[in-house]
Order: C-alpha cells, then structure tokens, then sequence
C-alpha cells in the first residue's frame, strides 16, 4: 500500500526526526510503500518578516526575535539535521506550508493515511490540527485512516470548541486509533466520541536498539567526550547543579547534547551561528548508547535511554506535557525514575543498578509485538 504519513514538521527536534524514520522503516518491512507528508507552518513573505521584526523590537521582545533567522544562519544550524533528513528521510513529499496545499494530496494516489505520533494532537504545535485529523481528505471513500501512537501531550484539553466537534466528526471515519499515552485514550473517549482507542508505544520504539546500532556503526561516529549524557531542553541554574552534584557522585564526564547557545535565550549572529549548530540525530544516538548515565528532562531521551538500557534520571517538564513521561515510566515500571526539582540529597540517594532491564526488555518485547500487529491488522 502506498501510505502517506503525517506527523509534526520535520525540523530539528532529534525525537521528532527519529520517530518519523523509525516508522517508515516499519512500515517498509511489512511491505509497504510510505511516503512522509513535510508538512510545516506557513512562512511570511519578507514584507511581514520586516513588519514581525518591527513589531517585536519596539516591544522588545527579545526572545521572539532570536527565533528569527536569516538563510545563512538557517543553514549552519540545521546543517547536520538537514544532512539526515537527506540520507534517511528522503521519502518525503514536496513541501506544504498552506493548508489548500494538502488538498493535493488527493491526487496522490494514496490507500492509507497515518497520522502520528509526537504531540501532533496537540493545538499549539500544529500547522493546523484539522489537518492531523485528515480533513483534506474528508471526501476520499476508499483510503484508509489510521492514528498510530497519536500523542496530546497533557492531560488537559487544549482544543477549541469549534475544532474539537469538527475534529470529532473526522475522528469518526478513522478505521483505527493508537494513542501514545494511557490518558489519550481518555481524551478520545470523552471528547471525540471514540471508545477503540488503544494505547501504543511511541514509533521510535518500533526498532530494536540494534537496528539504531547499525546505523550508528555505519557511519562510524565518534565517541562522545563524555559518559554523563546530557539532553536537557530547558536548562536552568537548578538542573545545572544537578548536574554537578551527579558528575561528582558518579566520577563521569558530563557531555551536553545540545547547541552551546540556546535558540530563543542567546542572540545569533553570522559569526556566531555555529554555537546554536544541532549535532546529527546519529551522533545524539552515539552519545546516548555509549553513556554511563543519562540526565534528561525529554520524552525521547528518556525512550532511548530505555532502548539502549542505560540508566537514567528524567526531570519533570510541566510546561512540556507531564502525561508523556509518566505514561511511558509507568508502562516499564520506571516510575521511580522521574523527579520533580531533585534536590542534592536524592540525587546522592539514586542508585545505578535499581532497574531491571530483564523485565524492561521483555515489556517492550510485548509492547512492540503488539504495536507491529496493529499495524499489520488495520494495513490488511
């Protein structure tokens, strides 16, 4: 079956780009032909790119104007991230940034949609969320709809009122539904009127940790200068002397994952736009596999970490979705893994070899069995 898949624009979350390929994989090890949906938000013509920088230097808003990049500054942060769309994306469609685009879809030839996973029912990160509930293809009667691991990311209802009854009568022509987090389900069933939803593991878990080795080996990577990995998103002063405090108990080397300026907190220049640079999903990969430790506050940091069996500590991210991680540690009888503004003391008191990666692996043995034979059953 030729299968579009749509999920979150494709830019440089290392989560985002590796669920997207690591479905794709699946998909064409069943045999299918799947083709990803570049789907981004609609960028201004430089008449309102002047207008927007106008705007927001006369209220000085400083953080919205370090988002705002010219082309060379694009080009050096995304240079990495961009290289691996290329090599192991490039099953992808032209690039829709209006919504009349996805209308050309249509014409596309597809038999089935998919639709997932990484917050793509969330409001705020679509491009327009009518979209992920297939509204341009509302008049095709022959294509099949299909939800895998669809995520909301919180708990609370974020919709509108208008877009949840058009996104409930959309959701009512999907022949199936898998939600990421246990809560999803809830929300499917109160607010969308579905009662069949299933909860799924994330696509990334798809793969085993040595399909991820083989890629990482094929492109032989060097080692990170590290063994304390580190993939925070939002540092703070807190999370910093947590850091410490773990680099001491642990006698490791900490090894920062992310840029060393921060898109939104520093401002970029041409001359500095290198230090804003996101290293390859590949060499992220790298760095995770082969660490002692990791200290993370991401969804995905924390998934790899399971993959790979290293053990880890996730921080709390209220403002990022909590439902996440907490659906996923409960799954794999992690709990005890998350912590909420750690203080020294329990970061003394974590102990190394508390998780039993016998019964994590034979969980996500059983989890990935299940997922696989949802696709395979709703893609018959």
């Amino acid at each position: 079956m030729k299968i579009g898949i749509l999920t979150q624009p494709l830019q440089y979350n290392y989560g985002g780009l590796l669920q997207a390929f690591a479905l794709s994989i699946q998909l064409k090890s069943l045999g299918h032909d799947p083709l990803i949906i570049n789907r981004e938000r609609s960028r201004p013509s430089w008449l309102r790119y002047k207008g927007y920088v106008l705007k927001n230097s006369i209220l000085k808003n400083k953080s919205v104007l370090r988002l705002l990049l010219n082309k060379y500054q694009r080009s050096i942060i995304t240079r990495e991230t961009e290289a691996f769309k290329k090599e192991y994306l490039p099953n992808r469609t032209k690039l829709f940034t209006k919504d009349r685009d996805m209308y050309r879809l249509n014409k596309m030839g597809f038999d089935a949609y998919i639709v997932g996973s990484d917050q793509c029912w969330r409001p705020r990160y679509s491009p327009n969320i009518r979209n992920y509930f297939l509204d341009f293809a509302s008049n095709q009667k022959d294509v099949k709809r299909i939800a895998y691991a669809a995520s909301f990311g919180v708990e609370e209802w974020e919709f509108n009122e208008e877009d949840t009854r058009v996104c409930r009568d959309l959701l009512s022509s999907f022949d199936a539904i898998g939600v990421r987090e246990d809560t999803g389900r809830g929300l499917v069933f109160r607010y969308l009127g579905r009662q069949d939803a299933v909860h799924l593991i994330d696509p990334t878990m798809l793969l085993t940790a040595d399909q991820y080795r083989d890629i990482i080996d094929r492109e032989n990577r060097v080692s990170s200068d590290g063994h304390l990995f580190l993939y925070l998103l939002d540092r703070n002063d807190h999370k910093d002397r947590l850091v410490q405090d773990m680099a001491k108990k642990t006698n490791l080397v900490s090894y920062d994952s992310m840029p060393r300026k921060r898109l939104g907190v520093d401002d970029v220049t041409n001359t500095n736009a290198a230090e804003f640079a996101f290293i390859s999903p590949v060499q992220w990969l790298r760095g995770l596999q082969g660490a002692a430790f990791v200290i993370t506050d991401s969804f995905h940091g924390t998934v790899f970490s399971i993959l790979f069996n290293v053990p880890f500590i996730t921080i709390g991210n209220e403002k990022r979705g909590m439902s996440r991680f907490t659906s996923l540690l409960k799954m794999f009888g992690l709990e005890s893994r998350l912590l909420m503004n750690p203080s020294c003391n329990e970061i003394q008191n974590i102990d190394f070899d508390d998780i039993d990666w016998t019964e994590v692996n034979n969980i996500l043995d059983r989890e990935r069995s299940k997922a696989i034979s949802f696709l395979k059953s709703n893609l018959n």
